[in-house]
């Protein structure tokens, strides 16, 4: 439960990076979420991101919305700052805080339901603008806490839990993100957290808009139609006074390829995706190769991972408005407002 903290006891042996820090200084509270949820494994590499690169927990952002991956910033650097905002609603606060003090990490977790329904026109926004941020979608194709119906970037063709067929063609943010002008994007798998870690750490420490997409197995929606021992089928044979769910723990689903190679990932319900990830030659930083690579190993049902994009001279929102250094919610009142004489001179610039 997420009101109970862990405890603050730290074996003396734990290891320490160069701020003196253990892994257990950049954790959060107890989870909540399913046991086996690769959400889970995201946090977990967040937090070997951040100790990796030796951040004051104190000197990050972590902005979420609604759903299961927005509840996931309260697993992980208990000791930073956070904000949960309304469904689809992340981009916008967390433009507004990094516009009022750019001296922060900003941190934007969100889901597929999240960023790609009724955040994505927020989405698009925040991306095109170029804000610098690391920009994670939890990726599970499902609304996870109503109960599994399809969200926007479920592919076409996909079942339901119900067996029900998505007719409705997929968003896919990565392709989107290449579009609006990311200047740092990827995707990785929950499960493969020799591959996410390095690419959190370098999205954290790249400025611009940094988005990675990320596949999170839903172990909630596994039972397979026609099962007597599903929900479904127990709900529909029996008259309950309420509703009640008992979900069973699945251990995590951890994979390890060769880079070039495609790897076939079997999930809990027997469902498989097959990933592969990019060769080591790949050049991320052609922007238009990258949709082309996309759109190439989509049409063989491949789910391409890794570094696809990078621009190593990307600029941010404070350049291209051309702010000061000095973050905006430091300024004094006579900076911000230096008089009537000075806005009179502007006033009359503009006729």
């Amino acid at each position: 439960m997420t009101y109970i903290a862990k405890p603050k006891f730290h074996h003396p042996g734990l290891k320490k990076n160069e701020l003196g820090y253990t892994h257990r200084d950049y954790e959060g509270k107890i989870s909540t979420l399913c046991a086996g949820c690769g959400h889970d494994s995201i946090t977990a590499s967040i937090i070997e991101a951040c100790y990796e690169l030796s951040i004051e927990p104190h000197r990050v952002a972590k902005i979420s919305g609604i759903g299961c991956s927005s509840k996931t910033p309260d697993y992980f650097l208990g000791n930073s700052h956070g904000f949960n905002s309304v469904h689809g609603r992340m981009p916008s606060v967390l433009t507004g805080a990094n516009l009022a003090n750019r001296d922060l990490i900003y941190l934007g977790v969100s889901g597929d339901g999240d960023s790609a329904s009724i955040g994505f026109g927020q989405f698009a926004h925040s991306i095109r603008r170029c804000v610098n941020m690391t920009y994670i979608v939890e990726n599970n194709g499902v609304y996870g806490l109503t109960k599994g119906q399809f969200s926007a970037t479920a592919d076409r063709g996909s079942k339901s839990k119900k067996g029900v067929t998505n007719t409705d063609n997929a968003i896919d943010l990565v392709a989107i993100a290449l579009q609006l002008g990311a200047t740092f994007v990827a995707r990785s798998f929950s499960g493969d957290k020799t591959q996410l870690v390095p690419l959190i750490a370098a999205a954290i420490r790249h400025k611009g808009a940094s988005f990675i997409d990320v596949i999170s197995p839903c172990i909630a929606f596994n039972n397979h139609a026609g099962s007597t021992k599903s929900f479904d089928y127990v709900r529909e044979h029996n008259d309950a006074v309420n509703r009640l769910d008992v979900l069973v723990g699945r251990d995590p689903i951890a994979v390890d390829y060769a880079p070039g190679t495609v790897q076939v990932v079997e999930q809990h319900d027997g469902s498989r995706v097959a990933l592969r990830k990019i060769d080591a030659d790949y050049d991320p930083h052609d922007r238009l190769g990258a949709m082309t690579f996309l759109q190439k190993h989509a049409a063989k049902g491949q789910i391409v991972t890794g570094l696809l994009y990078v621009d190593p001279e990307a600029e941010d929102l404070h350049e291209h408005l051309n702010t000061v250094e000095t973050p905006l919610n430091t300024l004094e009142a006579d900076t911000l407002c230096p008089g009537s004489a000075v806005l009179d001179k502007i006033n009359a610039s503009l006729r």
